[in-house]
C-alpha cells in the first residue's frame, strides 16, 4: 500500500458497532465506545486478557473527524483479548476547543476506567490530533496512565502552529489572539512530558499530514521516550488493520512496557 492510498484504505473500511456506548457527560459527543475482550473464535472472552486502552482518534481536532475512523481498529484490538473504549470528546466546531476538549478526553478516560474490564490504569493510545491529546493527557494530575503509545502524534504543539499544519489547525483549536503563546505553552506535550508514564512513538518516515520532525523533537525533550520510526510509512497506515505496520502497532501494545 502506498502513502498516497493510506487514507483511503483506513476510511474505506466499514464502521464496526461497540457492544455498548456510554455516556460521560450531557454533550452528544462525550461518550466512549466499549469493545469487549474476545477469543480468537470471536466470542466474548469471560475475562479480559491485557490491560485497558483507550483509543483517542485524530481529525486535527475538529468536529468533521468522528471516532469511527477507528472502530475497525477497535474492534481489531479486542479480538486480541483487550478490553477497548474508543473516546468521543468535543471538537473545534461543535462545542469543543481548549479547555473543552482537554477536560473532555480526561473525562473520557475515566468512563473507560469506571465501564472496562480489566487490570489497573489504561494505556492510551492516540493518533494524530489524538497522540497530542493522549500526551497532554498523561501529564494531567490525576489522570489514570500506565503509558502512552503515540502514533503520528501532533507532539510539538508550537511546532505544528508554525508549520501552520492542516491550515491552522491548532490557532483554532487554542484561538488565535492575546495570550494564544502562553496557551500553546500550557498545552503542548513538549513543554509537560509526563513524570513516570512511559511513552512509545510510531511515526512513519513519509507522513505527509504531520512531519515526523515532530515526534524527533518531543523525543529529544522527552528523555526516555521510545521512538519507532516506521521507514516508507505515511499517517493513516499504522492505524489501519491488517497493515504490516498495524502489526506493528499491535506488537508494541501487546508486549508491556515496564515502568
Amino acid at each position: 500500500m502506498s502513502v498516497a492510498d493510506e487514507e483511503t484504505a483506513l476510511l474505506g473500511l466499514a464502521p464496526v458497532a461497540p457492544d455498548r456506548t456510554v455516556a460521560y457527560g450531557p454533550h452528544p459527543d462525550q461518550l466512549v465506545d466499549l469493545y469487549l475482550p474476545r477469543g480468537a473464535d470471536g466470542a466474548r472472552a469471560g475475562a479480559a486478557a491485557g490491560r485497558p486502552v483507550v483509543l483517542l482518534h485524530g481529525g486535527f481536532w475538529r468536529a468533521a473527524y468522528d471516532r469511527r475512523h477507528l472502530s475497525p481498529l477497535a474492534a481489531a484490538l479486542a479480538g486480541r483479548g483487550l478490553p477497548v473504549a474508543l473516546a468521543e470528546y468535543r471538537r473545534v466546531g461543535a462545542g469543543g476547543g481548549a479547555p473543552r476538549t482537554f477536560e473532555d478526553v480526561a473525562a473520557g478516560v475515566a468512563a473507560a476506567v469506571r465501564e472496562l474490564p480489566g487490570d489497573g490504569a489504561p494505556v492510551l493510545v492516540g493518533h494524530s490530533a489524538g497522540g497530542h491529546l493522549a500526551l497532554l493527557a498523561a501529564a494531567r494530575p490525576g489522570t489514570p496512565v500506565h503509558r502512552v503509545l503515540a502514533v503520528s502524534p501532533v507532539a510539538d504543539l508550537a511546532r505544528a502552529h508554525a508549520l501552520g499544519l492542516s491550515d491552522g489547525a491548532v490557532g483554532e483549536l487554542l484561538g488565535e489572539g492575546p495570550g494564544l503563546e502562553a496557551r500553546l505553552a500550557a498545552a503542548d506535550p513538549v513543554r509537560h512530558p509526563p513524570a513516570g508514564v512511559p511513552v512509545t512513538i510510531l511515526h512513519g518516515t513519509d507522513d505527509p499530514d504531520v512531519p515526523l520532525e515532530l515526534s524527533r523533537r518531543y523525543a529529544a525533550q522527552s528523555p526516555g521516550t521510545d521512538l519507532h520510526e516506521l521507514p516508507g510509512v505515511g499517517h493513516y497506515a499504522p492505524v489501519t488493520p491488517g497493515s504490516p505496520s498495524c502489526h506493528t502497532l499491535c506488537a508494541h501494545l501487546l508486549r508491556p512496557r515496564s515502568t
